[in-house]
């Protein structure tokens, strides 16, 4: 939503500007300066984050005009759904949940939460690790070392698309400086041409420059800090539930465990604590 009223406004003040002090936009529609810009870049990028990185980027693309699923209503069924589970190991113990991790799909508690039990890399993690504190091997200290180890390789890998995006964004000035050489070197082949003529290819030349700059900065580079910003929600995700864990593996109670994991997310998505107290002992009654 952001992004394209961002285009909108961007688009209005440049063109807007340009044609108010007498431009004429037709001049600046160059598609084989287009072309070359765009299809330098994008080769430059296929080039180095072909395959997997590729397939990654253009998976995460579309996420970028949606809104992030990440917000406060999410984080309030997450701490509810850990709440009840566990409450769940505090009161029947570890095996007491061994349903619950071995089949979240069918588990009565992550269905009370669809916000959770939707999104598998979630269930995934919360599972995986509770399966850990269940089979008791691990102390706390490992499981924590375990848990930086997949946070860093799960923001590693989320940050992909990210980078190769402003890798794109990089490279597109340098190849609208190609796209003007290029229209130079015709434009000298052209001198036999009558001035305004001569201008005209001039004038298309410099086109290139523009774009390549106008595209870089106002269209590709914010889309990679979308990415980027996104890449860091899904963090904070895993990052509250490692807390919340942890500081029930450390023998906190499950209200004092919630609150851990509350004081780790931004002020923009952290309930009050009467806000999330008063929400978990309302689904936790239903």
């Amino acid at each position: 939503m952001f992004v394209i009223v961002g285009y909108i406004f961007m688009c209005v003040c440049i063109l807007g500007a340009y044609a108010w002090h007498g431009g004429h936009l037709g001049v600046l529609w160059q598609p084989s300066e287009i072309v070359i810009i765009f299809g330098g870049a994008l080769g430059g990028m296929i080039a180095g984050y072909g395959g997997k990185p590729l397939k990654a980027t253009l998976k995460a693309f579309p996420s970028i005009f949606k809104g992030s699923p990440y917000g406060k209503a999410f984080y309030m069924d997450l701490f509810a759904c850990l709440y009840e589970l566990l409450s769940k190991v505090r009161k029947e113990g570890l095996m007491s949940i061994e349903g619950d991790v071995e089949d979240p799909h069918s588990s009565p508690i992550f269905g009370k939460y669809p916000k959770i039990s939707h999104d598998h890399h979630v269930v995934e993690f919360i599972t995986d690790y509770l399966r850990l504190m269940v089979g008791g091997n691990l102390n706390a200290f490992e499981i924590e070392n375990l848990m930086d180890v997949e946070l860093e390789t799960h923001h590693h890998e989320a940050e992909v698309p990210a980078t190769a995006i402003t890798k794109l964004a990089d490279g597109l000035p340098a190849f609208g400086i190609v796209a003007a050489v290029m229209g130079v070197v015709h434009t000298m082949g052209s001198l036999h041409l009558p001035p305004s003529e001569l201008g005209k290819l001039i004038g298309a030349a410099l086109v290139g420059t523009f774009m390549g700059i106008w595209l870089a900065y106002g269209f590709v580079g914010p889309l990679g800090t979308v990415l980027e910003n996104k890449a860091k929600e899904s963090t904070q995700v895993f990052q509250t539930i490692k807390v919340t864990l942890l500081a029930s593996l450390n023998g906190y109670a499950p209200q004092v465990a919630v609150e851990f994991g509350r004081k780790a997310l931004d002020s923009t998505e952290r309930p009050s604590f009467q806000e999330l107290e008063e929400f978990v002992k309302n689904a936790k009654g239903k």
